[in-house]
């Protein structure tokens, strides 16, 4: 009897813990989908549409499949209309600036952080030291930059004939 009651609790417990689980996801869910439907900063802004307070709501379970055939039926724009304007730079750009900064401070030797500071401030570009670190190799063995001594800092390789 006792080993009944028991098993019969853990049955309930785990029950309720589903339906919160559930409840909790939808309610995610329905944050996401609110989410996307906003559109993006900077854009025009769309006709606002009347919204519902959560309590006026109907529950997420009845309403999600209308939603959801609603938004099949929407014909998504082309990808290449929600790009940003903003083009990539072209290959071997970061590489170029550093280079360039390099140059500028011959013979002086920069860590890699004067490096960012520089490009930043000429250029208006931030770069990620990783990206520094990678363009230092590619100088480096293009026989354009060198490390100093120290092995923290870099200088303009003298007699360097770049391209």
């Amino acid at each position: 009897m006792a080993k009944t009651a028991l098993t019969h609790l853990q049955e309930q417990i785990e029950a309720v813990r589903r339906e919160a689980f559930a409840a909790g996801y939808a309610a995610a869910m329905q944050s996401v989908r609110e989410f996307a439907a906003r559109p993006a900063s900077g854009s025009a802004p769309a006709a606002a549409a009347p919204r519902r307070r959560a309590s006026d709501a109907t529950p997420p379970a009845a309403a999600a499949p209308s939603r959801q055939r609603r938004q099949r039926g929407t014909a998504k724009p082309p990808r290449a209309a929600r790009r940003s304007p903003v083009a990539r730079p072209q290959r071997g750009t970061n590489a170029r600036f550093v280079e360039e900064v390099l140059h500028s401070n011959a013979p002086r030797a920069l860590r890699p952080a004067e490096i960012r500071s520089a490009i930043e401030r000429d250029k208006g570009v931030a770069i990620a030291f990783t990206s520094i670190r990678h363009a230092l190799g590619q100088l480096e063995g293009r026989r354009v930059a060198e490390q100093v001594a120290d092995g923290k800092a870099w200088r303009y390789r003298e007699g360097a004939a770049s391209d």
